[in-house]
């Protein structure tokens, strides 16, 4: 016979017999205390938060599994910090620094969920994610953080499985994130001071090019122009020459004109000499 299968969203570590739970789980006849009990075992990494949940029964043995669903770390994270949301930019703009306890406790309730082998592995995976947030843990990167793991520095913590953070250390986690924010606004600040650097550098070099083309334009006009008066004077002594060799023809013109004058002028005289 098929496995009957419960799911329902339960309060972390708060799970009753009330509904929806109780009236579902009566008529398959199973120790409902017994069921509520361990759903409350499983989910009390989840205090505060709404968990969801399968209860899964076998009709004739009356057995019974829990399987317990987790929301995403980032979204686990952020509860733990009292976060609504990320950084925009998380390489640039941190939100929180986050204590290992806390990230213990993230890999708790998620490791089961995960492809790791131990608790050591899981709260380097959960260490990972706080990148995309925006968040430092205990004032370093998590890569940072996880050369200290695989160093030992957080060994005992972590066979501890402690979860809770003193205030002591809260007033340091607070101190910390001071002077991270210190330090990446100083850095920001560097940053932007090469880019206006470099910018007024590229502005210069902008600048000396738009001379320079100017230079070269007015210089290429100037050589244009010299060439057309160069032509126009050129066209000047080709009409002087043409206007020149006009007068030379005209010149030659009134000699034949003459010519024919004085050879009229002969026929004339012949005639006379005739007479």
């Amino acid at each position: 016979m098929a496995k009957e299968i419960i799911e329902a969203l339960v309060d972390g570590g708060k799970a009753s017999a009330g509904p929806p739970l109780g009236s579902s789980l009566g008529p398959m006849k199973v120790n409902v205390g017994e069921v509520i009990s361990e759903i409350n075992k499983k989910t009390s990494a989840f205090s505060g938060m709404k968990v969801p949940i399968k209860v899964i029964v076998d009709p004739e043995t009356k057995k019974f599994e829990i399987e317990v669903g987790t929301p995403p770390v980032s979204q686990l994270i952020k509860k733990e910090l009292g976060l609504e949301k990320g950084s925009g930019k998380p390489n640039i703009e941190k939100v929180g620094n986050v204590a290992m306890e806390q990230i213990i406790k993230v890999a708790k309730m998620k490791q089961d969920s995960m492809l790791v082998k131990d608790l050591k592995n899981a709260t380097k995976s959960v260490a990972g994610s706080c990148n995309s947030l925006g968040l430092v843990i205990e004032g370093l990167e998590s890569h940072e953080l996880n050369q200290k793991i695989d160093a030992g520095d957080y060994d005992d913590l972590i066979k501890q499985e402690k979860t809770e953070v003193n205030e002591e250390k809260k007033q340091m986690l607070k101190l910390q994130f001071e002077e991270v924010k210190k330090k990446l606004e100083a850095e920001l600040k560097a940053m932007e001071e090469l880019e206006k650097e470099a910018f007024g550098v590229k502005e210069e070099e902008v600048k000396e090019e738009k001379v320079e083309e100017v230079k070269e334009g007015e210089e290429k006009k100037e050589g244009e122009e010299k060439k057309e008066e160069k032509g126009k004077g050129k066209e000047k002594v080709e009409e002087k020459g043409k206007g020149k060799e006009k007068v030379e023809e005209k010149g030659k013109g009134k000699e034949k004109v003459e010519e024919k004058g004085k050879g009229k002028e002969k026929v004339e005289e012949k005639g006379k000499g005739k007479e």
